[in-house]
């Protein structure tokens, strides 16, 4: 396989409706927002769904989650232990590990090293080896504020009988969800970190088509199927290993506006979404599924 050679940006437009793209675990699980009200999903969330969909493509994971799970083992450890017993030298653990796993080439990982013995240029006496990954994602932020909603549920779970005869309370709770948002994700592809983890042209398409269909088996009761979809993704691949602009101002080419300011969005309809030419700059533009 071909390693990367030009620098690639990316900004994929995501919709939300009436779903909880990003719960917050310490505020009642209801959807992330900025203080000033625009609705927010983590990277770590994005490159979650990025994960598992490498993962429905066939591709060998390290970070699965639990009802993901394809290879019998319970933690990270025991999956580095098994994968890459006996290796020593740091350089070498490292290279196995990218190799054997997509996501380590692509995000990076730091694993716990107990090698022994054989030395490295590497080696500097620490318990762990570091990959630096070439993919990069930023923290995805709604393009104008959202509206939260709140509706109040019945667990389906068997509560306790109080000494009346009636269910505890507890069987009751809440459920939260924007009631639209459209989502900016923005990332790219570092070259020369592409280089030290052998990130392929090949793995940059498979990072193209995770986007592209970056909810796909992502249904659940917060995120019903068909509430969150992907519009477009603008992949900008450079003629360079540095790139011809900064990814910031590659970024900024995309301009996201709503129409009219006095009005909560309902749809993408409601936005307009503006592409600012960069010279010998055109990015790919493709359809979500």
């Amino acid at each position: 396989m071909a390693i990367l050679s030009n620098k690639i940006d990316f900004v994929v437009l995501a919709s939300v409706t009436m779903a909880n793209a990003n719960g917050d675990p310490l505020n009642g699980n209801r959807p992330r927002t900025t203080y000033d009200g625009f609705g927010e999903m983590s990277d770590v969330c994005i490159k979650r769904k990025i994960r598992n969909r490498m993962q429905d493509m066939g591709h060998s994971i390290f970070v699965q989650s639990d009802e993901r799970c394809d290879d019998g083992f319970t933690s990270l450890s025991k999956r580095a232990e098994a994968s890459l017993k006996g290796i020593t030298s740091r350089n070498e653990y490292a290279e196995a590990a990218c190799e054997k796993w997509l996501d380590v080439r692509s995000f990076g990982q730091v694993f716990a090293f107990k090698g022994k013995g054989k030395k490295d240029d590497s080696d500097d006496g620490s318990t762990s080896v570091g990959v630096r990954g070439p993919v990069s994602i930023h923290q995805s932020v709604s393009s104008s504020p959202i509206e939260l909603l709140s509706i109040q549920i019945t667990k389906s779970v068997n509560g306790e009988e109080t000494k009346d005869g009636k269910k505890s309370p507890d069987t009751m709770g809440q459920k939260h969800m924007v009631r639209y948002g459209l989502y900016t994700i923005k990332g790219s592809i570092n070259v020369q970190l592409a280089e030290k983890t052998g990130f392929s042209e090949e793995d940059a398409g498979v990072i193209k088509g995770c986007l592209r269909t970056l909810f796909e088996n992502d249904s659940s009761s917060a995120r019903p199927d068909g509430s969150m979809e992907i519009l477009k993704v603008f992949w900008f691949r450079h003629n360079c290993k540095g790139g011809q602009y900064s990814t910031a101002k590659v970024h900024r080419s995309i301009e996201v506006k709503l129409k009219n300011e006095n009005e909560l969005p309902t749809s993408a309809d409601d936005y307009d979404i503006i592409v600012h030419p960069l010279e010998g700059l055109e990015p790919e533009v493709i359809d979500g599924v």
